[in-house]
């Protein structure tokens, strides 16, 4: 196992364990097969668990794995508050007793506000008492380090990275989000700035596996250094330094195995120019089924209308390349689960941005495009109800 340090020297291993997808027997989590698969990681050198609050059962599973494992203390154990369910600090406090109580700890290592998505949120929950409160958690040991999990564009994350004095942060992040989420501007910023970067999604949830196209498929199984397209896809995130730690939720013995050999061979810096010419192939199989040609630049924005116009476009086209409930879901997380709304839909249709575009894109009619698809009842409903209800 290969380890990157942490702000404070921390060592922390290249491949951490995602506990959202432990295997469910009906509506509860397999505790056996998912104790087997939990400590054949950490046996393996795995020491960073990522859970949250939300996960159904997740926080609980892992409390009494690492309880009757005795290994609590050979770990980092991270999870996560849900900010958009609370209204005070005593609210926040109450959850995090709640967490430490599932965990069946009195800390926890890397503490994150979950879904964090722009600056506005993070300002309201100052105001709110949730600074003091954080700091008065680290100065009694219940939070180690503070940080927050994101979905959005570049430039909201590297304000959100500017807004507070984070130990850590947690993005979207694999060979097609380079340009698009928190991108890679976003991962060298966060490093400009010291702050560790946790990757999630590196293989957008398994889609870069089970959804390749063929010709992608054929492409990597004929390239001598990488057997597998995860293989391709973890040693692209290891390649860079500035990435900390990768997130997978592995939910096999083999998958466990593999993604261990994996973290033991992988070295920043290592890919040559073919292995990079084979991401680019690969990615151009991908994106033949694209709707827009946008490249994600952000020339185009900011929008007068609050739109964001990249957002809408990435979702758009992963929708069509990836299924509709992948573009559906990031769609929604990434603009309707905000304080100030980023739709498609607002667009005035100014063509500010089209002067702009260095891809001549036909912004507005695309962004019509995009509403009309993305936009539906149910995304209406939601949209709605958190605004309603001020879930964000």
């Amino acid at each position: 196992m290969q380890y990157r340090k942490d702000r404070d020297g921390n060592q922390l291993s290249i491949l951490g364990y995602g506990c959202m997808r432990f295997t469910r027997k009906g509506n509860d989590i397999d505790l056996e097969k998912a104790e087997q698969e939990l400590m054949y990681a950490i046996r393996g050198g795995v020491n960073y668990l990522d859970t949250a609050y939300v996960y159904p059962g997740s926080e609980e599973a892992v409390g009494k794995i690492l309880e009757r494992n005795h290994c609590r203390g050979d770990i980092n154990l991270a999870t996560k508050l849900p900010h958009y369910l609370i209204r005070s600090a005593a609210g926040a406090e109450k959850k995090l007793q709640e967490e430490l109580h599932r965990l069946r700890t009195d800390y926890i290592d890397y503490y994150l506000m979950h879904m964090l998505n722009d600056v506005r949120t993070w300002e309201h929950m100052l105001d709110l008492g949730i600074g003091e409160w954080i700091q008065e958690k680290k100065k009694c040991g219940q939070i180690r380090h503070i940080g927050f999990s994101y979905h959005g564009n570049t430039e909201n994350f590297k304000r959100l990275l500017d807004a507070y004095d984070w130990d850590f942060c947690q993005i979207q992040y694999n060979y097609l989000d380079e340009f698009s989420q928190a991108g890679r501007d976003g991962l060298i910023y966060a490093a400009q700035k010291g702050i560790p970067v946790i990757i999630m999604e590196p293989l957008r949830g398994g889609r870069l596996v089970n959804l390749l196209p063929a010709e992608a498929k054929k492409q990597i199984a004929e390239s001598e250094r990488f057997q597998t397209s995860a293989e391709l896809a973890f040693r692209w995130l290891w390649n860079q330094p500035q990435v900390t730690c990768v997130l997978s939720g592995m939910n096999s013995m083999e998958m466990v195995g593999e993604n261990l050999r994996l973290a033991d061979r992988a070295r920043a810096g290592e890919f040559t120019e073919q292995d990079f010419q084979l991401i680019e192939q690969v990615k151009a199989e991908i994106n033949r089924k694209i709707r827009v040609g946008c490249t994600g630049c952000g020339y185009c924005m900011p929008c007068p209308k609050g739109v964001d116009i990249p957002m809408a476009f990435h979702c758009y086209n992963l929708k069509h390349t990836e299924g509709g409930k992948s573009g559906a879901w990031e769609y929604i997380q990434s603009t309707a689960m905000r304080r100030e709304t980023s739709s498609a839909s607002q667009c005035a249709e100014c063509g500010r941005c089209e002067q702009h575009c260095p891809q001549r894109l036909p912004i507005r009619e695309k962004l019509k495009e995009a509403a009309r698809e993305l936009e539906t009842p149910r995304y209406r409903v939601i949209r709605w109800a958190v605004h309603k209800f001020r879930i964000y």
